[in-house]
């Protein structure tokens, strides 16, 4: 969880993407809505590529409805957020080893968006934090 992490959901230069196990969503979001950030759950189960991904997406970040349904699109809107509430954005995806397992190539498309956009949200000092629940064993892989 957040304590073997030392990830500070209070801190924008803690800002991130992190991978955790499926166990530490739960008290994330617990310790974000506590906080007053928005947080957005996604699950990733049975999730195969770019096109379902991106209709989860839609959904738990609540894009407008003139999102174009694009990485380009996906990159601009998570760099923006400001149709969402709160003091910062926790984005929690469960199960991501099903997209990595099915797609590995979007799974790192998705994961450079976030990873950019952190960057972008701690130079204005605003809290963005997203988090991937993998099994434990992913992290035993020396290929993760």
């Amino acid at each position: 969880m957040t304590d073997d992490y030392d990830i500070d959901l209070t801190d924008p230069s803690a800002g991130g993407v992190f991978f955790v196990i499926e166990e530490d969503l739960a008290p994330l979001a617990a310790q974000g809505q506590g906080q007053g950030l928005f947080v957005a759950r996604t699950s990733l189960r049975g999730c195969t590529g770019k096109e379902e991904l991106l209709r989860r997406l839609r959904t738990s970040l609540r894009l407008p409805e003139d999102f174009g349904g694009n990485w380009d699109a996906l990159s601009d809107c998570v760099r923006d957020l400001q149709w969402l509430p709160g003091e910062g954005y926790l984005l929690l995806f469960d199960h991501a080893d099903d997209l990595r397992d099915a797609n590995e190539e979007d799974f790192d498309v998705l994961l450079d968006i976030l990873d950019e956009a952190a960057e972008e949200w701690q130079e204005d000092e605003r809290l963005f934090f997203a988090f991937f629940a993998m099994p434990e064993s992913a992290f035993n892989d020396p290929d993760f």
